[in-house]
């Protein structure tokens, strides 16, 4: 198992080291100047080249890549070229909007898709199946500004429930925490009950049919101890594979709940970023959010591990 493990870490730092040179290069070759934007309209050439000589824009790429690799080996993920603050710091100061609407859309989705999945797979064919299904096909096909934007009408314009927009961290207490981050979280919510519901009943169904099923209800167990302790637990593993990916999804892809709902979250960070150009920030996002993917594939990896005795004990 450790062999493995091993193995699967190993496996992600040319992952990493690609994702890397491709954001590099992906930044420097599309159009536009940082020192342009910087500078403003009424820069002098001049002007605009001192400041891209202060930016090392003027230095070979090979040159400003393995600059840039040197400085994260160090922990340095650079500075803004806009606020002049430290990278680091502007990712610190936006990750607590970012990791709330992610782990409350999270554990809200697992708490309603799960069973969902379960009692539509139990259900096949019935009125339940067919809405938890019907409930899937609105979730994927509705994009989530629409579903926002009716949120905003729905519970905060007409009932006046929510407020539209902001976000209030949880060091100033859980009622204004939870008033704050509920509509942003119905939203993304969905989406990945969609997700997670569909993933749950298809696993289901391909359990539910196999021989210890059939043994196990024939010795009188009940349907509930059946469903959840036979049947669910041995098809968690694509369902916590999905779930783990939908986690980074949320973290690396808010960008459009956080721009509908104003939340100062990593989404907010990059738009802005991507706007002016500024490619210190753009880059550590971006390989921010491959660690995430990198590191929940390894922990699917490791529960993969321990739900497989055929993989634990080689």
């Amino acid at each position: 198992m450790v062999l493995y493990i091993l193995q699967r870490i190993l496996a992600a730092v040319p992952v990493i080291g690609f994702v890397a040179l491709f954001v590099f290069l992906l930044l420097r070759l599309t159009p536009g100047d940082p020192a342009a934007i910087i500078a403003g309209d009424t820069a002098t050439p001049a002007q605009l080249e001192a400041i891209r000589d202060s930016l090392g824009l003027n230095e070979p790429l090979l040159v400003q890549f393995f600059t840039w690799i040197g400085q994260l080996l160090q922990g340095d993920f650079g500075t803004s070229i806009l606020s002049r603050k430290p990278v680091i710091d502007l990712i610190a100061d936006r990750m607590e909007p970012t990791i709330s609407l992610a782990l409350t859309t999270i554990i809200l989705s697992v708490l309603i898709a799960v069973p969902l999945g379960v009692i539509a797979a139990w259900k096949q064919g019935t009125l339940i199946d067919r809405f938890v299904m019907l409930l899937s096909v609105l979730g994927f096909s509705v994009p989530v500004f629409v579903i926002g934007y009716l949120m905003i009408s729905t519970f905060s314009m007409g009932l006046g429930w929510f407020p539209v927009q902001g976000f209030r961290p949880i060091s100033d207490g859980i009622g204004p925490f939870l008033h704050r981050i509920t509509l942003p979280t119905l939203t993304l919510t969905l989406l990945y009950i969609a997700l997670i519901a569909r993933i749950t009943r298809t696993s289901m169904l391909e359990i539910l049919g196999d021989d210890y099923i059939r043994t196990a209800r024939a010795k009188g167990l009940p349907e509930r101890t059946v469903l959840m302790r036979h049947a669910l637990r041995n098809c968690s593993v694509p369902i916590i594979t999905v779930i783990g990916i939908g986690f980074a999804l949320i973290i690396s892809g808010v960008v459009v709940t956080e721009s509908v709902f104003n939340l100062p979250g990593l989404g907010r960070l990059t738009v802005d970023a991507v706007l002016s150009r500024d490619y210190p920030v753009i880059q550590a996002v971006i390989l921010l959010a491959s660690l995430i993917y990198v590191a929940i594939n390894l922990l699917i990896d490791i529960a993969y591990v321990l739900l497989d005795p055929r993989i634990r004990y080689s």
